[in-house]
């Protein structure tokens, strides 16, 4: 059943490197041209609605990360939707490839609060009017939460894609075999089968937006 989530190479090239190549060539390029086609004008809307929504309640600072977190959102979503076809890998299914997308962000998020926010910065790890008895087991608490995000941000987006998929074999693969024994559980299967392939297809983009989002967050609680 795992299987589908090993990295394999074909002729000596690893499935995730086209996996993560590949898709940017489905994307349209703007031109130098006085109007765009309908598909550049649909993907200029989405990314305009998308960052107005996301850095709304952000300061002015945090701005600069737009074309940053919507390039990361655009990538997550490709590669989540792309993973859904038959005989394709997904690497966000990876923990080491989503970790490696968390952890520099989140400690990117650290070191500007750090270095421009220091005193927020401290002062998030002890709530004000903490009493002097609970002030050491409030910072460790405090700074235990600050080191496990990144670990919740990867671990998040891996366990619902793999959960997602490993549902979707094992309701597959129980349809096939009930096919010419009961073929009336076997239909009610496969349409179960396809409203959970509806349902994964929409955890696939608020997965791809819930991992953008939280790391918004952080920029505004360093």
């Amino acid at each position: 059943v795992f299987d589908q989530f090993s990295i394999t190479s074909f002729l000596g090239i690893p499935l995730i490197a086209l996996a993560l190549t590949l898709p940017w060539i489905l994307y349209p390029t703007p031109q130098n041209r006085c109007m765009n086609n309908r598909l550049l004008t649909l993907q200029s809307w989405f990314i305009r609605q998308f960052t107005h929504q996301l850095f709304l309640p952000i300061n002015q600072g945090g701005h600069k990360w737009a074309l940053l977190l919507a390039s990361i959102l655009i990538f997550l979503i490709t590669l989540n939707l792309l993973g859904i076809l038959p005989y394709t890998f997904t690497p966000t299914t990876q923990l080491s490839m989503n970790m490696g997308l968390a952890i520099p962000l989140w400690l990117a998020t650290i070191l500007i609060g750090a270095r421009y926010q220091p005193t927020h910065t401290l002062a998030h790890l002890l709530p004000i009017g903490t009493p002097a008895l609970l002030i050491p087991i409030l910072i460790m608490i405090e700074t235990i939460s600050l080191f496990i995000r990144p670990i919740a941000l990867g671990v998040r987006l891996t366990a619902n894609l793999t959960a997602g998929h490993l549902l979707i074999q094992l309701i597959s693969t129980a349809a096939f075999h009930m096919f010419f024994m009961m073929p009336t559980v076997a239909t009610l299967t496969m349409v179960l089968l396809l409203l959970l392939s509806v349902l994964e297809l929409a955890v696939a983009i608020i997965q791809a937006y819930v991992f953008v989002l939280l790391v918004s967050l952080y920029l505004q609680v360093p």
